[in-house]
């Protein structure tokens, strides 16, 4: 099946500026295409990759992704989205999270071949650009009219807006100008809050050309769930493409708890599986759902894709132990992670301390008879074995590492006492 039409059947085409024109283009030759972000976080988050992942699939059909990282209109800031001023960061926090964001895109682009992706940083180009070179080369071709009428300036006008939020959209119209003649770009691509950059830019490449200009705009819809709660978010917050912020354990596990009701949506716009293997897993949803077949395959795909095949067998790894209680078989750091959101209580390491009165302290049972009761039930687990001894000292025996215990109470109550 041809790009166009794989887009259109994994629901990604939103806004085409030319769809015939785009497709007679894309039929004749192979060109450059650019998507891009702000560094304004040391990372990206699960939000920014369908972008992303657009671009990719462009490139898996001979066209050359140009990745560009906004390290000048970072320091400036986008106003869509948005109803007040952005906190303005400083050129070494910009410098500082484009590098880091490079590492990532990395992880989604070949930067090798004839259609290796290239890496471009507009602050490059804007950056020692002087005031009155922006006002007549380029301010000059863009008129306050046309841009009040986009929406990411009108809906600010109530609220305020400043002059340099409001020149946002002249600066990314810029930098298709500028690869559209550096690297004859000939498409941008953007989620679907940036249809008004992309048409400025459009509009920017028309004004400053004499000769008969071919370049379009292409956008995706925004990311959402079936139950009408953001995409992406969880009650810990963002999910977030660093494992330093989002382990790769919980990356998987973000992904493997989505609702039947998203994920074949999800497996379109997310991995690169064919329209056969999610045409079986759609199947699979409505037939044995209980097998979360679908749910299994999105998470192996994107956590394999961001962080590799070890990371994502580590994240496998886990979730199997923490199922079947077999906590012994992973290592103290492989525990650590899989219980990072557990409740958690401090211990004294040189204290001796009773399992019962270890667990109410704790408060994993509410009372000294409730704990005894639980103990002589055989509902206390001690690092994934069931301890029915109620005159259970605890000890160096106890502890992983020397440094902590994983305690559960019936069948899915988790704790961690950490020793100190």
């Amino acid at each position: 099946m041809e790009l166009l039409k794989d887009l259109e059947w994994r629901g990604i085409t939103y806004q085409q500026t030319d769809a015939e024109g785009l497709k007679d283009l894309l039929d004749k030759e192979s060109i450059s295409i650019y998507c891009g972000i702000d560094p304004t976080a040391d990372s990206m988050h699960i939000g920014h990759l369908l972008p992303f992942l657009t671009l990719r699939r462009f490139q898996n059909e001979g066209h050359r992704p140009l990745v560009l990282v906004g390290g000048a209109t970072g320091l400036i800031g986008d106003p869509s989205g948005k109803n007040e001023e952005r906190k303005l960061q400083t050129i070494d926090a910009i410098r500082h999270n484009a590098a880091s964001i490079k590492n990532q895109l990395e992880s989604i682009f070949d930067f090798e071949g004839e259609n290796g992706a290239v890496m471009v940083n507009n602050y490059d180009w804007i950056g020692a650009m002087d005031v009155v070179t922006f006002l007549r080369d380029f301010g000059k071709h863009v008129g306050v009219n046309y841009m009040l009428a986009k929406d990411t300036i009108s809906s600010r006008l109530e609220s305020g807006i400043s002059f340099t939020e409001f020149t946002y959209t002249i600066l990314q119209a810029l930098d298709f100008n500028h690869l559209y003649d550096n690297y004859n770009c000939k498409l941008q691509i953007g989620g679907s809050d940036q249809w008004g950059n992309i048409t400025t830019g459009l509009e920017l490449i028309r004004r400053t050309h004499e000769e008969e200009t071919k370049a379009f705009g292409f956008t995706i819809p925004l990311v959402t769930k079936a139950d009408g709660t953001k995409f992406g978010k969880t009650e810990s917050g963002a999910i977030w493409l660093d494992p330093e912020k989002t382990s790769p354990y919980e990356f998987y596990q973000f992904w493997i708890n989505t609702a039947d009701a998203d994920v074949v949506k999800y497996l379109k716009y997310f991995t690169f599986l064919s329209h056969e293997e999610i045409g079986s897993l759609a199947g699979s949803v409505e037939t044995e759902p209980h097998l979360r077949k679908a749910q299994k395959a999105l998470a192996e795909e994107m956590t394999k894709m961001i962080h590799g095949e070890d990371a994502l067998e580590q994240a496998i790894r886990i979730t199997e132990a923490l199922f079947s209680g077999d906590i012994k078989s992973l290592s103290a750091s492989e525990i650590l992670e899989g219980f990072k959101d557990v409740p958690s209580f401090e211990q004294p390491k040189a204290e001796e301390v009773g399992l019962v009165d270890l667990i109410v302290n704790a408060k994993i049972s509410p009372s000294k008879r409730q704990a005894r009761e639980d103990i002589g039930n055989g509902a206390i687990y001690i690092n994934g074995e069931r301890v029915t001894d109620l005159q259970h000292v605890m000890g160096e025996k106890d502890m992983i590492d020397g440094q902590f215990t994983i305690i559960r109470r019936g069948k899915k109550k988790y704790f961690k006492v950490q020793y100190v």
